[in-house]
């Protein structure tokens, strides 16, 4: 056998040893991925219909709902937004956008605005009912799945995200008292 034989053979053993070993790390990430992908839509909806029947959003609910995101073994970033039914009775409106419904009209706030009153002295963002609750939760650090696919395929995956939750609702209930 020639030497060259002999190395292309070393060559091939070590790199079916090696794509044997990381496709199925990859493929368990990218699963592990998927579980954790879902347990995010999962708490989200679970978060955003509790506190739509409320008709608040509560002090307790929020850090609890930031907790079992971080749960997962990542980093979120949590994006909150609540377009507020502003009532205009007896008023007629010229408005001709689709936020118009009758003589209403929706304005929104945001997450900056809504944490500063939960985390305020009143403990919660009162809403009334026909209020649409909104909420994201993106994660802001990569997920070992998008590690690998980086080095495997390629994929800077610099900017983009692998878990997501978004899931918004009409509230319910009011809850200014």
């Amino acid at each position: 056998m020639s030497d060259t034989n002999v190395l292309g053979t070393i060559l091939g053993i070590g790199l079916a040893g090696a794509l044997l070993f990381a496709f199925p790390l990859m493929t368990i990430a990218d699963r592990n991925d998927d579980i954790a992908q879902q347990a995010v839509q999962k708490k989200t909806v679970e978060f955003v219909d509790k506190e739509r029947n409320i008709g608040a959003i509560t002090q307790s609910d929020l850090d609890e709902y930031k907790e079992e995101l971080g749960s997962l073994g990542h980093t979120f970033n949590i994006e909150l937004e609540v377009k507020v039914m502003d009532d205009n009775v007896g008023k007629k409106s010229e408005w001709t956008t689709s936020s118009v419904v009758g003589e209403n009209v929706y304005y929104s706030v945001y997450t900056d605005t809504i944490e500063q009153q939960v985390y305020g002295a009143s403990g919660k963002f009162p809403m009334k009912e026909g209020d649409i609750l909104a909420a994201t939760a993106t994660n802001t650090d990569i997920t070992i799945g998008q590690s690998f696919r980086s080095v495997f395929y390629a994929i800077s995956g610099k900017g983009t995200y692998q878990l997501v939750g978004s899931h918004s609702g009409v509230s319910q209930n009011n809850g200014s008292h």
